[in-house]
């Protein structure tokens, strides 16, 4: 003690775990101030590093834990994006959308796929499980393997709906065996990895980092998955133009009341002219307004179609078009009407898809 000084507190530095140290001052008042850096520090390193790293990282992990993770995020990321693709082909195939999927079947393939994996999960874990321990390396590579080949057989399932539900039991069945190798395996490379006895912050900050992975992966789902169900749109058109050789495409879009007209780079102006009047053909028949007799047989046949299958309705108009046009055109022909160009409000814009072989009489 020295009069009303206070206690003399000698320069002295901290440390946290291998970081850089800081020193420690003494402020005229007694109290002690610390330099900026060194330690956890601050700021949104120091939170991330805190919410996704395990406690007194890098040194309370082994120094092999960075790559492997940096690694994992990668895979799991990719398996994120993958697995959505996948639950969309099962939805596809167990009849979604499908107006006319019979729920129960789709309930018997889904009970068929939930049971062959419950049954493989049991059988996997008797036969190998005390083998897990001993190559954990190994299986945890034929865990991510297997993981990826299962996605794979669901995105192509739905190319073969008879053999969809034997499809989805094998990919069911391994799936569930890469849980039991993936999740005793991981467990095995924890103990590894958590060098202070923190096996349950290593694990459990592993599960933060997986959810985070996971979310990015959702979010580019959600962006992804519009733009390959719009290629898929692109194929169901060029499905119900199949057979008729038009350089054009037609599309109903029943819930915005709208007829879509694709135009290819072939097409000349009277094609142009007959892919106005199939539109309003199709508009005609679809609405509530008279016709000839043989016109209302043609709507009594459309509206025969289950209700849903809107490219079934369309197919069915390209048939009808082809047996009425000639006679139509001949017709405006015989009156004065020139159908060698038009009029009508087109753009510039021209689309591209694969034609079939073209026959030749």
């Amino acid at each position: 003690m020295s009069g009303n000084k206070g206690p003399v507190v000698p320069q002295c530095w901290e440390r946290f775990g291998s970081g850089r140290p800081r020193r420690c001052t003494a402020a005229p008042d007694g109290s002690l101030s610390w330099e900026a850096g060194g330690g956890p520090g601050r700021g949104l390193r120091a939170a991330l590093t805190a919410v996704f790293l395990p406690h007194g990282f890098p040194d309370s992990v082994s120094p092999d834990y960075l790559p492997y993770q940096l690694w994992d995020t990668v895979q799991a990321f990719a398996s994120s994006l993958t697995g959505s693709l996948a639950t969309q082909a099962v939805l596809q195939g167990v009849g979604v959308g499908n107006a006319a999927a019979s729920v129960s079947a789709a309930t018997i393939t889904w009970l068929l796929k939930d049971g062959t994996g419950m049954l493989g999960r049991i059988g996997f874990a008797w036969l190998m499980g005390s083998r897990l321990d001993c190559e954990a390396k190994k299986w945890r590579l034929f865990a991510d393997v297997l993981n990826d080949a299962a996605m794979f057989l669901e995105i192509v399932a739905p190319a073969f709906p008879s053999y969809f539900t034997l499809i989805v039991c094998v990919s069911s069945l391994a799936k569930c065996i890469v849980g039991v190798a993936g999740g005793a395996t991981r467990a095995a490379l924890t103990m590894h990895q958590a060098r202070r006895d923190n096996m349950a912050d290593v694990s459990a900050k592993d599960g933060s980092q997986e959810t985070l992975v996971n979310l990015a992966g959702l979010l580019v789902s959600l962006l992804l998955l519009p733009l390959l169900s719009e290629q898929q749109s692109a194929f169901e058109l060029q499905q119900v133009s199949e057979g008729h050789q038009q350089p054009y495409l037609l599309r109903w879009d029943r819930c915005r009341g709208q007829i879509q007209v694709t135009l290819g780079q072939e097409v000349s102006a009277g094609l142009i002219l007959r892919a106005a009047t199939h539109g309003l053909l199709l508009a005609a028949l679809l609405e509530d307004v008279p016709l000839t007799e043989e016109m209302e047989t043609l709507r009594a046949q459309i509206r025969a179609v289950p209700e849903g299958d809107n490219w079934t309705i369309v197919k069915e108009t390209y048939q009808i078009l082809d047996r009425l046009y000639p006679k139509f055109l001949k017709e405006l022909q015989a009156v004065g009407w020139e159908t060698e160009r038009h009029l009508l409000e087109v753009d510039e814009w021209r689309a591209a898809w694969p034609q079939g072989e073209k026959k030749i009489l």
